[in-house]
């Protein structure tokens, strides 16, 4: 699997939305906090939006909220939002791909790696990775 640029940002990008949560993150913010490119994040955003993981509201007060509580955002969920498959062989969705001969027991090791990355990428949320991150800033504010 090869974790582009778009992949990465569009996570944190989730990130700095589910820390706020419930209250709206300008893009601007978002681009400042993760230094993130801001004409990219616009894009990674409309991707988001489109895969109905935020909201955009407009307006002074506007910004980017999630559409979900961040429990119920996971990774998977987002890379798949900016970059389709997880994982593909030759251009193709890796459940697509046919062997012949010697390599025909190929494609089961590709599935496998398929489930493997899905395994792990679909139960990690954007909850568990700001655990010790949220656990933190409450303590700070008591």
């Amino acid at each position: 699997m090869h974790i582009t640029a778009r992949s990465d940002y569009a996570i944190r990008a989730m990130l700095v939305i589910a820390l706020s949560d419930p209250a709206p993150v300008k893009s601007e913010t978002m681009a400042q906090a993760q230094e993130i490119p801001a004409s990219f994040l616009r894009g990674i955003l409309t991707d988001l939006r489109r895969a109905d993981l935020v909201f955009a509201q407009r307006g002074h007060e506007g910004g980017f909220t999630l559409t979900r509580p961040p429990v119920d955002i996971s990774v998977g969920d987002v890379l798949r939002a900016v970059a389709g498959e997880l994982t593909s062989v030759r251009g193709l969705p890796t459940g697509d791909v046919a062997y012949f001969g010697e390599a025909v027991r190929l494609r089961a090791v590709w599935l496998n790696i398929e489930t493997s990355i899905t395994a792990i990428v679909d139960t990690v949320s954007l909850a568990a990775l700001l655990s010790p991150v949220a656990e933190a800033g409450r303590r700070r504010r008591a």
